[in-house]
């Protein structure tokens, strides 16, 4: 029985979950570990342009993989053909690349795994492991979604949150730069997590995110945006009409501007250093990865928000 009475909690309102119907983990590296225990691939084929994280529960399980290629496109750039038992792991990048993974999920079938990471609000395929993180979208500590119609037997414990809220409560009490050590440090914690069950605070604060109206936040970003950056794009931007982006992808060889970026306080994630060490300077992940910059686009930001990055961009 819960308690009646007592201190108050946070105060927080109470939506339905998006990915309601989803199996519930603490981390999307797990949720792949999840698919992989299930369905015993003997080989995987993943992505150059990934987060070394990504590795984690193949070396963890013992898994064979192998790197493929991608195209300016963020399209697969080889012909990959998948034997028994293995499988191909695609990143539906930025949120951007949803009609690309239906495809790929004609062409593979059940062989292929859909890593949503990127792109929280795009629908599950029926019939294809597909598993979403929430901390790329949302402002929570940790928690995942897997859809899967292959289930272990295992009974996993659940996830315990609070200790790791600190940077998310000192953005607010501090200031962004004020929190950015806890950031780090407890993003650090995640890694070698076992499997667990999503804790109740990811869960209770998941439930209180208006989805529709983020949905439309970043949007509206993003359009503008890419209004004024499209002409010095080098990468050819299109937001589907169901599509909500992560972020917005700049490419442009512009030098230092990151730092830029970072020294007018507007901070730009870098995805992924470890790709420069994977691949060479004559590989297309190799120049993504140097030359894109991840501009933010999410529910935090307004549109006087946008003005000022473009104005940044532009001085």
């Amino acid at each position: 029985m819960e308690p009646i009475g007592g201190y108050f909690s946070l105060e927080l309102p109470k939506h339905e979950e998006y990915h309601k119907n989803a199996i519930r983990l603490n981390t999307g590296r797990n949720c792949l570990e999840y698919i992989l225990r299930c369905r015993k691939y003997s080989k995987v084929y993943i992505p150059y342009y990934t987060c070394d994280v990504v590795l984690e529960p193949f070396q963890k399980l013992d898994i064979t993989y192998e790197f493929y290629h991608i195209n300016i496109h963020l399209e697969i750039s080889q012909g990959i053909r998948l034997n028994k038992g293995e499988a191909l792991l695609y990143t539906n990048y930025y949120g951007l690349k949803q009609r690309y993974v239906e495809h790929l999920a004609e062409q593979y079938g059940q062989q292929l795994i859909v890593d949503n990471t990127q792109a929280f609000y795009d629908k599950p395929i029926n019939g294809i492991d597909t598993f979403y993180t929430c901390r790329k979208f949302f402002g929570v500590p940790d928690g995942a979604y897997l859809y899967t119609d292959q289930l272990l037997d295992d009974e996993f414990e659940q996830d315990e949150s609070y200790e790791r809220m600190t940077f998310l409560l000192k953005r607010i009490d501090l200031g962004a730069e004020a929190g950015y050590a806890d950031f780090r440090e407890q993003s650090h914690l995640l890694v070698g997590q076992s499997i667990k069950r999503m804790s109740k605070l990811t869960e209770r604060l998941m439930q209180s995110i208006d989805y529709q109206w983020v949905a439309k936040r970043r949007r509206e970003n993003f359009e503008l945006l890419h209004q004024s950056l499209e002409g010095s794009n080098k990468y050819h931007v299109h937001l589907p009409s169901e599509a909500v982006p992560m972020i917005y992808p700049y490419l442009t060889e512009r030098k230092n501007l990151r730092e830029y970026l970072i020294k007018n306080r507007i901070y730009v994630a870098r995805y992924w250093p470890n790709v420069l060490e994977w691949t060479t300077k004559d590989d297309i992940e190799y120049m993504l990865a140097l030359h894109t910059q991840y501009l933010p686009v999410d529910q935090r930001y307004e549109v006087e928000d946008m003005k000022r990055i473009l104005e940044v961009i532009n001085e």
